[in-house]
Parts: structure tokens; C-alpha cells; sequence
């Protein structure tokens, strides 16, 4: 079991305790203590199957864990449907792959969960994914359909698409790991820029140099524990174990 040292700062917003996972025979988490503040920015790395997309799957109950007890804004997950719904309003995810519906409009994907998820009347619904649009900067895509974008448009949409629903916290899993290198940084920056409103974040990604620019702490997993927490500049310049010493050494001189 492996306490992560949340920071002081902003109100207690997740909190893992003792959370295990598995799958079949397979342990993805091992009696996990996590936390994440208000306002936090968190980046989780570490190799394949060292469990980080399991734990923030977990978060917003994509997956649900076999012991512990997980909490999301004051909402204990326990298995109710009524508890998981709450939870999902507050969390929005953006995924590796995009999961748009390509037979919708860019404009139809954005507003289909406020209206139907909100009940947002329609010209609210526009008015609120026209503005993430901006924010994501591609409002002149609002009318085309996803297969006429780059990758990196399509996962900016994607994003838009979270926020839409207005979330408290936003979880990231390798939302660049499926784009092409040239469009990795146009994600990036807008993942930079909503870092800066405040927003709390949690992002599984091997983007170093992201975690250096926008991570309050950066969490490394190996074999479904939580082997190393602390700042950016303490974890690069001195990692405490072995294994993150490693995995940064193979990340960084990739």
C-alpha cells in the first residue's frame, strides 16, 4: 500500500482508499491510497500495465473496484446506480481513441450531452459548445463531420465535448498516444491552457515535457501500486526508486 502525500492546498476532491482491482487472476491494483485536491494537476506514468488507466477508470466507475473505498466530490462509489450517475456529472474523460459519432456533426456531438445528459434547451447547448469550441480553438469545424478532421481536431472536439457537460474534474488517458507526432503539441497546448484555468486534472501520459510545464505532482505506477509521488522537479532530478529511475531514463532518452 502506497500513500501518495496529497498536496495541501485546495478541498480533498478524490480520495483511494486501500483500492484493489482485478481482472480474473490479474491484481491491476494493489490496495491503492490516492488523493487528488481542488485545482490539482496530477500526472500518472509508468510502463504498460503498471495499472494508471485502471486507476482513473476507477474514478468515474468505467471500472469497478473489488476493495477500498473510492470517494469523487463527496460521493462514495458503492456500486449504486444513483451514486455513480452524480459522480459522472462532475467527471468528464477524454479517452486515447475520440469516440465520436461519425454520423453527427461536430456541432451535434457537442450538444448531444448537454441536452439529453443537462436538459439544456438546444440554443443554450449551441451557445455552451460554440464556447468550448473557442476555448479548443476550432470553432470554424462546428458544422463538418469527424472524418473530415486531422486527428488533433478530433481529439480537441473530444475535448470540447467534456467540457461541455461542465465538469469539476477532467481525467485524461493517452489522449495523445493514438495522433500523429506533428499533432501531438496542438492537443498538448490545449491541455496547457485549461490546466491554467484551474481546472483539476488527472493525465495518464508519457508526455514528459507536459508533466514538467503543467503537473502540481506526478504520480509513477508499477505492478498496480503507487511506487513514487512528489513535484515534477523532485521526481525528474532525484526519483526515490529504482524503478522510476529506470522508466524515466528509457521516457526521457527515447
Amino acid at each position: 500500500m502506497a500513500m501518495d502525500g496529497g498536496q495541501s492546498g485546495g478541498q480533498e476532491i478524490i480520495r483511494f482508499d486501500g483500492v484493489s482491482k482485478f481482472f480474473g487472476d490479474f491484481r491491476a491494483l494493489n490496495g491503492v491510497d490516492f488523493t487528488a485536491r481542488a485545482g490539482e494537476r496530477i500526472v500518472v506514468c509508468g510502463p504498460s500495465g503498471s495499472g494508471k488507466s485502471t486507476l482513473i477508470r476507477c474514478i468515474n466507475g468505467l471500472e469497478t473496484h473489488d476493495a477500498g473505498k473510492i470517494t469523487v466530490d463527496g460521493t462514495a462509489l458503492d456500486g449504486g446506480r444513483r451514486a455513480l450517475s452524480k459522480v459522472r456529472r462532475e467527471v468528464g474523460m477524454v479517452f486515447q481513441q475520440f469516440n465520436l459519432f461519425p454520423h453527427l456533426t461536430v456541432m451535434e456531438n457537442l450538444m448531444l450531452g448537454p441536452v439529453r445528459g443537462r436538459g439544456l434547451p438546444e440554443a443554450e447547448a449551441r451557445a455552451l459548445a460554440m464556447r468550448y469550441l473557442a476555448r479548443v480553438r476550432i470553432p470554424e469545424q462546428a458544422d463538418k463531420y469527424p472524418r473530415h478532421l486531422s486527428g488533433g481536431q478530433q481529439q480537441r472536439v473530444a475535448i470540447a465535448r467534456s467540457l461541455c457537460m461542465e465538469p469539476r474534474i477532467m481525467l485524461f488517458d493517452e489522449p495523445t498516444s493514438a495522433l500523429d507526432p506533428e499533432m501531438i503539441s496542438e492537443v498538448l497546448d490545449v491541455m496547457v491552457e485549461l490546466a491554467q484555468t484551474g481546472m483539476t486534472m488527472v493525465v495518464v501520459t508519457h508526455e514528459m515535457g507536459f508533466a514538467r510545464k503543467v503537473a502540481d505532482r506526478m504520480v509513477f505506477m508499477d505492478h498496480g501500486e503507487i511506487v513514487e509521488t512528489g513535484p515534477p522537479e523532485q521526481v525528474f532530478a532525484n526519483p526515490q526508486s529504482r524503478r522510476c529511475r529506470d522508466f524515466l531514463a528509457k521516457i526521457l532518452n527515447h
